[in-house]
C-alpha cells in the first residue's frame, strides 16, 4: 500500500474510532441488565431517524403493573424499499454483573484504561451496535442513492430466554413479507485478533430433562424399592461413549454433554424415588433433532424395558444448526476485513447459539462478525479502544461491496 492510502486508511479510523467510541459509553452506561432496553434502542432510533431509517419499536411479552408497554422491546429500523436487503442485527440487553465489588471498574461505568473499554457490555456486544451505527450513517452520508435497503434489528432478549425478542420480530417481518436478503450479527467473534473469525454457521442446541422414576426405600432392603440412578447408569453410560456423526468440512462432530445430575433425599440411608438429569446436544447439520429424539429413546427403551423404574424425558430445542456457505455474504466480509486489518478472515462454526438461528431459516445470508470475545461475560468485561474504529470502518466496507455497482 503507498504512503498517501496508509494515511487515509488511518484518519478513517481515527473518525470512525472517536464516534464508535462515544456511542459505545452512551450506550454502555445504561445498566440495560436483560430484558431491560433501558433506553439503548430509544439513543439508536434518533440517530437512524436523522439518517433516514423508517423505524418501529416492536413489544412482544407480558405487559408491566402500568400497562403501558410491553416486557421486551424491539427495534427494527430500515432504509430504503427495494432489494437486497442487508440487515445488521444485535442486542442491547447485557447478561447481570454478579458481584460488582468484583469488578476492577464500575461494570456501568465505562473506563479506559491500559488501552481498553471496560464495562458490562463492552464485547457482547454493545461496541458492534455502536459500530454499525457509525458505519451506516457513513455510508448513508456518503451514499444518499444506495442500491438496495440498510435495516437494523435490535432486541432486548438475547441472553434471556429469548421468546420476545428476534424471533417474534422475524415472525412479524415473515406475516407482511418483509425478506432479508444479507443479516451480519454483531456478536463477538474475533479471538486473537480482529475479523480473524467468521462465524457462517451455528451448531443446533437441543435440550432434554431425563427423569427417572422408582421407588422410595430403606438402603437396606433394596429388594423392596427400585433404585432410579442405578436403573439410569447402564443407559447414561452408554449415552454420552455413542457417536452421533463424524460432523462435515463445516461443523465439527455432534455432541453431548451432561450438565447436572439431582437425586437424594439429604438422607444416607434411604434411595431415593427420583433422579433428575440434564443434557444438551450440540449438533451438525449431519444429524437432525428427530434422529437424535430417536437414538436417544432407543438407548433408554433397551434398558427400562425389564426394568422396575421407569423413564420420562422432556425435549427443548433452542435452535437448529444454520449454515451460509461461502458467496456474496462471506465475500463481502473477507474483503472489508482484509482491506482494513490486513488479516485473513477464517470461517469458523464454533461457540454457542446466536439470534442468527432464527433468522437464517427464512432464507437470509447470515454471518457474525465483531469483536474479541475474550472476556464476554466475565467480570472486567472488556474491548481494546483501537478495536472500533477499526470495526465501524469494516462494516462500512461490507455495505460498500454489498450495495455499490
Amino acid at each position: 500500500m503507498s504512503d498517501s492510502h496508509n494515511q487515509n486508511m488511518t484518519h478513517q479510523q481515527e473518525s470512525h474510532q472517536q464516534a464508535t467510541l462515544n456511542l459505545s459509553i452512551a450506550l454502555l452506561e445504561r445498566p440495560s441488565v436483560t430484558p431491560d432496553d433501558d433506553g439503548c434502542q430509544d439513543i439508536l432510533l434518533a440517530r437512524l431517524e436523522q439518517a433516514g431509517f423508517d423505524c418501529e419499536f416492536m413489544y412482544f411479552g407480558d405487559r408491566d403493573k402500568t400497562g403501558e408497554h410491553a416486557e421486551v422491546k424491539n427495534l427494527w429500523a430500515r432504509r430504503g424499499k427495494a432489494d437486497p436487503v442487508i440487515c445488521f442485527a444485535g442486542h442491547t440487553d447485557v447478561v447481570p454483573t454478579g458481584d460488582v465489588n468484583n469488578w476492577t471498574y464500575p461494570p456501568f461505568t465505562p473506563t479506559i484504561v491500559d488501552g481498553y473499554l471496560w464495562a458490562r457490555g463492552a464485547a457482547d456486544m454493545k461496541t458492534g451496535i455502536a459500530a454499525f451505527t457509525i458505519a451506516a450513517e457513513r455510508f448513508v452520508a456518503n451514499h444518499p442513492e444506495h442500491n438496495g435497503s440498510i435495516a437494523f434489528l435490535i432486541t432486548s432478549d438475547e441472553e434471556g430466554p429469548s421468546i420476545n425478542g428476534t424471533v417474534k420480530v422475524i415472525e412479524t417481518l415473515e406475516a407482511r413479507n418483509e425478506k432479508i436478503t444479507y443479516c451480519l450479527v454483531g456478536e463477538p467473534s474475533s479471538t486473537d485478533t480482529l475479523g480473524d473469525i467468521i462465524k457462517n454457521g451455528r451448531r443446533g442446541s437441543l435440550g432434554a430433562v431425563l427423569t427417572v422414576t422408582g421407588k422410595q426405600g430403606h438402603v437396606a432392603y433394596p429388594h423392596l424399592a427400585s433404585n432410579p440412578i442405578h436403573a439410569a447408569t447402564s443407559a447414561l453410560a452408554e449415552l454420552t461413549a455413542a457417536t452421533w456423526d463424524a460432523g462435515n468440512d463445516y461443523f465439527p462432530a455432534t455432541s453431548l454433554q451432561i450438565s447436572n445430575i439431582n437425586s437424594g433425599t439429604g438422607a444416607t440411608n434411604v434411595i431415593p424415588e427420583t433422579l433428575e438429569v440434564i443434557f444438551n446436544f450440540r449438533f451438525s447439520t449431519e444429524t437432525t433433532e428427530d434422529e437424535l429424539k430417536a437414538k436417544t429413546h432407543a438407548i433408554f427403551d433397551k434398558y427400562f424395558k425389564d426394568s422396575k423404574a421407569s423413564y420420562d424425558i422432556h425435549w427443548k430445542l433452542s435452535g437448529q444448526p444454520f449454515l451460509t456457505p461461502e458467496g456474496k455474504l462471506v465475500s463481502a466480509c473477507q474483503q472489508a476485513i482484509k482491506a482494513v486489518t490486513d488479516v485473513d478472515a477464517t470461517l469458523s462454526t464454533s461457540g454457542g447459539t446466536s439470534d442468527g438461528r432464527f433468522i437464517a431459516p427464512t432464507g437470509a445470508q447470515v454471518v457474525e462478525l465483531g469483536v474479541r470475545n475474550a472476556t464476554i461475560h466475565q467480570v472486567d468485561e472488556k474491548v481494546e479502544v483501537d478495536d472500533l474504529g477499526k470495526l465501524a470502518q469494516i462494516y462500512e466496507g461490507i455495505l460498500e461491496n454489498l450495495l455499490l455497482d
